[in-house]
């Protein structure tokens, strides 16, 4: 039985009135989507206000891992809402199980966390970790990288629109370049003592002498889903701490089995000083963590980092609620199974399609880089809109980043049967036919 059900072309009529109501009152500033208002979710599908039903690769931003509004996620919230919303730094209970419980999920080198409510919020409270713990004050991050769009957040990372417009960033970053196997002019992906002896003149231009630590992603999203080579990462953990710096792994969207292990540095067993956790920790609950070890933390004083809302009852039920499905369904399991299968069909549809010129990715998420000639690998990010428009057209719903705008995302929840990757497979299939430049 099929998922997906449209009556296109889109917007249907009350989709239509609620889009141009919406566009009176709230600024239009967010990135291009499908015309689509939704309505409901469940597990992949998507239910629109006017009845259309789609399968969805974008699971909210790369939010929702365990299912929309799986049924013993919403219960926990409702029973929390119905006790207590908002208690501010005074404990409640589910704050501390949540912390107890997350806890015993990390990385067994990490023994301790502190709730925020936003990716950006760990990244800043990451900053200043790698701050004060080491007295020092400058940070090395990465082209391509995405860290958040507040202050700090921004300056670290090395995309251009967070930055742009908006005059000097913090002083103290120190960006270079994150290996890309797609385009790597100077072959630092085959041979690493090339790339680390370029960050070794990178640093000893730009530094200060004033070194507290290093921010990266595992692989990079916002760039493009970017995977650095096997071993990378691992050789840059070493670099670090060879040097006395603190290694902050930014995990915000790449934890909780979306590469196919509960903690993308799992696969090379890397051991980050503090990690950055967001999105999937709640499933749609605003929530997110930085963990560390204890003698990280042990550099703040009583007060040095706080949230308004962080740690909250119904986000902390949210935070234990999840790892109860994650120790009820294989969806790590499933991650790995499903992604590779996914991924071994696409990079077949790229053989017949000359414009998808990569097809890249680990466990359920996956970049689709498009280009107007596979030997030049010049973007073609024209093709991007027609695309969503087309998959939505026939129940799909998907989403673009990438440093040129031209990469598809895919990363649908990671409770996706074969069957619904089937037929999601199939609707981008037919749309890459229909592609046209």
């Amino acid at each position: 039985m099929k998922s997906t059900h449209v009556n296109s072309p889109l917007p249907g009529p009350k989709g239509k009135a609620l889009l141009d109501k919406w566009h009176q009152f709230e600024a239009d500033v967010v990135g291009f989507q499908a015309p689509v208002v939704w309505d409901t979710a469940k597990g992949c599908v998507v239910t629109d206000v006017d009845g259309n039903q789609y399968l969805d690769w974008t699971c909210g931003v790369l939010v929702t891992n365990v299912g929309h509004c799986h049924p013993h996620l919403v219960n926990a919230i409702k029973k929390a809402a119905d006790r207590l919303l908002n208690n501010y730094e005074c404990a409640n209970v589910e704050r501390i199980e949540a912390a107890e419980r997350l806890v015993k999920a990390l990385p067994k080198h990490l023994n301790r966390c502190f709730f925020l409510s936003t990716g950006s919020e760990t990244t800043e409270g990451a900053h200043r970790l790698m701050k004060r713990k080491t007295g020092k004050y400058e940070v090395i991050s990465f082209h391509g990288g995405f860290h958040g769009r507040t202050s700090a957040a921004a300056s670290m990372g090395g995309m251009p629109s967070p930055k742009k417009g908006y005059g000097p960033t913090i002083p103290g970053v120190i960006r270079v370049p994150y290996p890309n196997p797609y385009r790597d002019p100077n072959g630092w992906c085959e041979n690493f003592d090339k790339y680390f002896d370029f960050l070794e003149e990178m640093v000893a231009a730009n530094s200060t002498g004033s070194l507290a630590g290093c921010i990266v992603e595992p692989y990079e999203g916002a760039a493009g889903f970017i995977f650095p080579p096997k071993g990378w990462l691992k050789r840059l953990e070493e670099w670090v701490h060879a040097k006395g710096l603190l290694l902050t792994v930014d995990e915000v969207q790449a934890s909780y089995g979306r590469t196919g292990k509960m903690w993308a540095i799992e696969h090379e067993d890397i051991k980050a000083d503090i990690l950055t956790i967001g999105k999937a920790i709640g499933c749609g609950m605003p929530v997110s963590a930085v963990a560390a070890t204890a003698d990280v933390f042990a550099c703040l004083n009583k007060g040095e980092m706080s949230s308004t809302l962080g740690g909250n009852p119904l986000a902390s039920a949210a935070v234990s609620a999840v790892l109860d499905i994650y120790e009820k369904e294989p969806l790590v399991e499933n991650s790995a199974k499903m992604g590779a299968y996914m991924k071994g069909r696409l990079q077949e549809a790229a053989q017949r399609c000359p414009y998808l010129g990569d097809v890249r990715g680990m466990g359920l998420v996956m970049g689709l880089e498009f280009v107007k000639d596979k030997k030049t690998k010049v973007p073609a990010p024209e093709l991007i809109k027609p695309l969503i428009t087309d998959c939505a057209n026939h129940g799909l719903l998907i989403g673009s980043v990438g440093m040129y705008g031209n990469v598809i995302r895919v990363a649908p929840p990671l409770c996706i049967t074969k069957a619904e990757a089937d037929e999601s497979l199939a609707i981008m299939e037919g749309a890459l036919q229909r592609l046209k430049l």
